[in-house]
């Protein structure tokens, strides 16, 4: 209980769980001024309380602006990495609405396996962080050995700091933090593929 919310504490397995469900939503409720409450007896359940400041203006209505609507559209091959479904299947709308070719894989083992079955070229590997199994680096580091001009854009619930902190990342990694809006996903998946003309 004392550890619940540690970034990557997990009573789970090697490979089960990566710790991070619940400090992503401490972060969450912390960040909104909030706090977060838990109870658990054993054989009974846990119950979450959390209390949020009461706020008396009325929710910002997401609209897509000009600049968002001028996103540079593509026609690339882009390995998407993601284990949570509804995530992965958000990114493969959003990125085929822009005219981009999506593989797709739910874990840095089919990534592997699906980008060597490929025979074409994989432009960009836009992989989340933290995953069951091999984490994100791991499936760039194993493609970049096949792939050298291969393009990496990480993504993550955490901030690219708390990952850089936490060993997992190069500070000088490409990275989106989620949650994102679908044209800014396709705006740094853009700025990312683009980086190949001018390295």
């Amino acid at each position: 209980m004392a550890r619940i919310f540690e970034p990557f504490f997990t009573t789970k397995d090697l490979g089960q769980g990566t710790g991070l469900g619940l400090s992503t939503v401490y972060g969450i409720v912390k960040q909104s001024g909030g706090n977060i409450w838990v109870y658990s007896e054993v054989a009974r359940g846990t119950t979450f309380k959390i209390y949020l400041p009461r706020v008396d203006d009325g929710a910002e209505e997401y609209r897509r602006t000009m600049e968002d609507a001028k996103v540079a559209k593509g026609s690339e091959t882009i390995l998407l990495v993601e284990d949570e479904e509804m995530l992965r299947k958000l990114g493969r709308q959003t990125l085929k609405a822009q005219g981009y070719q999506i593989l797709e894989a739910a874990n840095g083992d089919e990534a592997i396996a699906f980008a060597a079955q490929h025979g074409g070229t994989i432009h960009l590997l836009l992989t989340d962080v933290i995953m069951p199994g091999m984490n994100g680096r791991e499936v760039a580091t194993r493609l970049l050995e096949t792939r050298p001009s291969l393009r990496v854009l990480f993504m993550s619930g955490y901030t690219d700091a708390a990952i850089v902190h936490q060993g997992v990342l190069d500070e000088r990694a490409n990275f989106i933090q989620k949650p994102f809006v679908p044209d800014g996903l396709a705006r740094r998946v853009r700025e990312v593929l683009d980086q190949e003309k001018s390295a």
